[in-house]
């Protein structure tokens, strides 16, 4: 017989499952508390349910966590685990220790369907979307492995960032309730504001999520005017970036932060000059009467891989360029890199997914189709004998 994996269950889904059961609302919190509070996957362990409940869910339900392929740890701390999560799939979350905070962060897909050209993901393509109780499985089992490693008996993890793979927006009907979890005071009990959305704009699902769940956003821009993000990141050809921001304002009337955090990962010769610092600057200030954009800038220093044929941008030029937005008033970070000697820094996430997109095919056929274009016809002509016309 099928059981249930309780993982997929936020607390509203766990009340009705238990009411199935001819079994009161309140045993669904005491179910829940003790599945994510206390890590507990052994329904006879759960001594404060009646012995009859404990009964039923033995034989109707399961709390089942992603088996792990592989975990690694960096020197500086961080730990990367590689989850299978079948056929072939497998998908990798990241625990990043700091002094102040412990930050998981979660991936949403089995590879990505947008196929940024920075992002190592997106050259792996896409298989399927994560259901809400495997992007739960990922906090419930580094949260517990952490504890038992780290000894410690309060939460490791103080904030989740859905940051990994996949585009969380794309696959809205696993995201809310597994994000309903985690700030639920039965289970993980984490702030709103501590809780962060990636998204690389998908307008329809911000607004939706603005209504539905709001968080802490994220929006991953690179580039400052749509010609240079129509290539960097595609989605923008369908919601360009004056689209993207109009539902950047739209969403800060719900934020649980007074601002949108834009990620721009900096691209040697790419969009690191001069002249794109000054257009993000036009593109979020406030002028003629439109309103601009409150935001801080996270710049992420790019993580090279051979497929994606672009460059790190140098320290000196990120820092300029982190100057010059920064005197123009605007809040600029630099995000330290971190857990790169397992690649498991920004952009690294490759995992291991069956690809139902043919990604690699595609991007290989776009890199010969821009190399074919920039020998044709200027640069063919200038190599091209010296012909008078007549």
């Amino acid at each position: 017989m099928t059981t249930a994996n309780l993982l997929e269950f936020d607390l509203e889904g766990l009340a009705a499952f238990c009411e199935k059961l001819g079994e009161k609302k309140f045993r669904a919190t005491q179910l829940f508390r003790w599945i994510h509070q206390r890590g507990a996957s052994d329904f006879a362990q759960m001594t404060d349910l009646a012995k009859s409940l404990r009964e039923k869910l033995a034989g109707t339900a399961r709390v089942e966590a992603l088996p792990v392929l592989s975990r690694h740890e960096s020197a500086d701390g961080t730990i990367k685990w590689l989850f299978d999560v079948g056929d072939g799939n497998a998908v990798e979350a990241v625990f990043i220790p700091e002094d102040d905070r412990g930050t998981l962060c979660v991936s949403s897909q089995a590879g990505c369907a947008v196929g940024c050209r920075f992002c190592s993901t997106g050259h792996q393509g896409f298989s399927r979307n994560l259901t809400a109780g495997e992007i739960v499985a990922q906090l419930w089992f580094a949260e517990h492995f952490l504890r038992k490693h780290l000894k410690r008996d309060e939460r490791v993890i103080s904030n989740v960032v859905m940051m990994g793979m996949g585009e969380p927006l794309q696959n809205y009907s696993a995201l809310v309730p597994a994000l309903r979890t985690m700030l639920d005071d039965n289970a993980y009990g984490l702030s709103r504001r501590r809780v962060t959305v990636s998204t690389s704009g998908v307008v329809p699902m911000m607004d939706r999520l603005g209504t539905d769940c709001p968080v802490a956003l994220a929006v991953s821009l690179h580039a400052p005017n749509d010609a240079l993000r129509d290539d960097l990141v595609p989605l923008n050809r369908k919601y360009p970036i004056a689209e993207l921001l109009d539902a950047c304002r739209r969403y800060l009337a719900h934020a649980p932060r007074d601002f949108i955090t834009f990620e721009y990962c900096m691209l040697d010769g790419v969009n690191d000059q001069p002249e794109h610092a000054q257009q993000l600057i036009e593109l979020v200030r406030p002028r003629g009467g439109q309103g601009g954009v409150s935001c801080k800038f996270n710049l992420i220093p790019f993580n090279p891989f051979p497929a994606s044929g672009l460059l790190r941008s140098p320290q000196p030029r990120v820092l300029a360029f982190a100057k010059a937005l920064s005197e123009a008033g605007i809040v600029t970070t630099v995000r330290k890199t971190r857990g790169d000697d397992i690649d498991a820094a920004c952009g690294q996430l490759a995992g291991d997914v069956k690809d139902r997109t043919r990604a690699a095919e595609r991007m290989a056929q776009r890199r010969l189709t821009e190399h074919t274009v920039a020998m044709h016809p200027a640069r063919r002509a200038a190599a091209a004998p010296d012909v008078q016309e007549h």
